[in-house]
């Protein structure tokens, strides 16, 4: 059945009836529905790189690796922009924060299933963040099947591999849902990879762009450190989580890296 495209409105394309009315304050306090917005603004970027970073798995995983590059510089555009929107959190000072807080409950940005299932998409593999999600509920689905499957880095070493490089088949063969310890011989044909540029140069281009998402991720990160720093110190977050503390999971997380020997080869060069 056709849609009556004549009947189509700006408003209708983009449901902003449903849209602009998801916003439910739990109290009359201004800042509230600053603080709502920006994390409904981050749930729709990580709808969108979800997307791109499926459809550059499914290129890279067929040996599609230039028409992946688009999708992946794509992401870095986004990820660009939702670290900028933690500029616009910071206008919020802790008296704001702190008037409306009691409201979020055990809500957290912790129990984000997208930003989880990103992380799975990317290679960070931990199934403890499965607990946060409803068994048998939609998310949980998500979870599970990005946690069980090869991550964007598994496509890139089966390509190396298909290029001819000696990835080891451990590596290759690994237990997926586990998280990724770096190789030795990885790195070894990364090194060959950036050594000779012009033989690997699809493989080159695409750690580069690994990386980009990497450093995007790995600047947002920083940024959600510091902006939580500013509002509640070293307070614990929401949901019980250690927030910016010296030592606890958001500093923690500033260490990890989806792509280790990307990182670690450039040392050799």
């Amino acid at each position: 059945m056709s849609t009556d495209t004549k009947t189509v409105t700006y408003a209708s394309y983009l449901d902003l009836d449903r849209l602009l009315a998801a916003q439910h304050p739990s109290s009359d306090r201004h800042d509230e529905l600053l603080f709502i917005l920006i994390h409904q603004t981050k749930e729709l970027w990580l709808k969108e790189i979800i997307h791109e970073v499926r459809l550059a798995k499914r290129l890279v995983r067929s040996g599609e690796v230039e028409p992946a590059y688009k999708a992946l510089a794509r992401v870095s555009r986004i990820q660009s922009i939702m670290t900028l929107s933690w500029d616009v959190l910071a206008t919020m000072t802790p008296a704001d924060y702190m008037s409306f807080r009691e409201g979020l409950g055990t809500s957290s940005g912790f129990q984000s299933w997208q930003f989880r299932t990103l992380e799975y998409l990317l290679g960070l593999k931990d199934a403890s963040f499965l607990a946060f999600q409803d068994e048998g509920s939609a998310p949980m689905a998500e979870l599970k099947g990005a946690l069980e499957a090869p991550s964007l880095y598994d496509d890139a070493l089966s390509r190396m591999a298909a290029h001819g490089l000696a990835v080891p088949d451990e590596v290759l063969n690994r237990d997926v849902s586990q998280p990724y310890a770096p190789s030795p011989a990885v790195e070894d044909a990364w090194l060959a990879v950036y050594r000779d540029t012009a033989r690997y140069w699809e493989l080159y281009q695409l750690a580069e762009k690994l990386v980009d998402l990497d450093d995007a991720l790995l600047t947002w990160r920083h940024k959600h450190v510091l902006t939580v720093e500013r509002i509640i110190g070293g307070k614990p977050g929401t949901g019980g989580t250690a927030g910016a503390a010296g030592g606890g999971y958001l500093q923690r997380t500033l260490q990890r890296r989806c792509f280790p020997e990307l990182w670690s080869l450039r040392t050799r060069l």
